[in-house]
């Protein structure tokens, strides 16, 4: 499924109050964040399942939009919200694709250039070892750290898209951090 199909599929006769009422301040942000949302679910779920977990993202944002409230939180960090939102209904698949990750050995295969920095920062070609400490972090942690590494969200787009508090965003990193270090660093001695 496309962008543009998901796209089709909107009922855009429907109208709501707020800023992403129209059909095309919708349109206009489906366009700009579907690929960035994508990519994100993607790495976080794998290619198989994003598509349905961006077309739900999407639909229950078109839903909602009447709720979407500007002063409080970008359209962009809106979306990461709700998405986040999914793949954690989803984080039994998430967990489970990250210790398979875990059980596999990494490709052999040299890609071209552009490939390469691809395949650095997807779910699927994470090493065995960090696949399988990013699977042993509770969901919180995970959540915030993979927002911040896939997404590139900022701590106040975390907090806003999570419904957190800011410093709740600073102390999850920090301790998904100081885990993945330990757990890496055991990896790398023992390894």
């Amino acid at each position: 499924m496309t962008g543009e199909s998901i796209a089709a599929m909107m009922p855009w006769a429907a109208r709501a109050p707020g800023k992403l009422a129209d059909e095309a301040a919708f349109e206009a942000a489906f366009d700009a964040h579907f690929g960035e949302i994508h990519a994100y679910v993607a790495q976080r779920v794998g290619p198989d399942h994003a598509e349905d977990i961006v077309a739900e993202t999407f639909l229950t944002a078109f839903r909602k939009r009447a709720q979407y409230d500007p002063s409080r939180a970008g359209v962009r960090a809106w979306l990461y919200g709700i998405a986040t939102n999914l793949v954690g209904k989803h984080r039994r698949l998430e967990a489970r694709t990250l210790r398979a990750l875990a059980r596999c050995a990494p490709d052999t295969d040299a890609p071209g250039h552009e490939e390469t920095v691809a395949v650095r920062v997807s779910a699927q070609s994470l090493r065995p070892e960090l696949a399988a400490a990013l699977a042993g972090l509770n969901r919180g942690d995970r959540d915030v750290l993979l927002l911040v590494a896939l997404a590139g969200l900022g701590h106040d787009e975390i907090a806003t898209a999570l419904g957190i508090p800011y410093g709740t965003v600073c102390s999850r990193l920090n301790r998904a951090r100081r885990k993945l270090r330990a757990l890496l660093g055991e990896v790398a001695v023992h390894g």
